[in-house]
């Protein structure tokens, strides 16, 4: 069992900057492939980033590029979004995800093994 506890969202203004942090306990914090993943008012769960067990492979949507960067710390258990030059279309639940199965990477949802329980992020024009 691994429980991730997400933190840092909030309210900011168009172009501004947030950093989402993840905080895993349980098992070993190595073992998982990291995603984050939003959800929008009435919209799907949608997959933002993930990085791969080491931190030497990051994935990200096209949307985020540019943008978004995800890092971990292996040593803290910790995994990070930093969010830069962000948009009104940012805005959304942010989830944290570990994926323990996985080969890689992935973007599927359906992957991830654990979830945490997700930080609002708004981005106000």
């Amino acid at each position: 069992q691994v429980q991730l506890v997400e933190s840092g969202g909030g309210l900011v203004q168009v172009g501004g900057s947030l950093r989402l942090s993840c905080a895993a306990s349980g098992r070993t914090f190595s073992n998982y492939i990291m995603g984050w993943f939003r959800q929008a008012p009435g919209k799907e769960r949608e997959f933002v980033a993930a990085i791969t067990r080491s931190g030497g492979y990051r994935d990200y949507v096209d949307s985020v590029k540019d943008r978004f960067t995800i890092s971990r710390d292996n040593g803290k258990n910790t995994v990070y979004l930093q969010m830069n030059s962000l948009k009104p279309e940012d805005t959304a639940v942010y989830y944290c995800a570990a994926a323990w199965k996985v080969i890689g990477i992935s973007r599927t949802s359906t992957d991830y093994d654990y979830w945490g329980q997700g930080t609002q992020v708004t981005v106000s024009s």
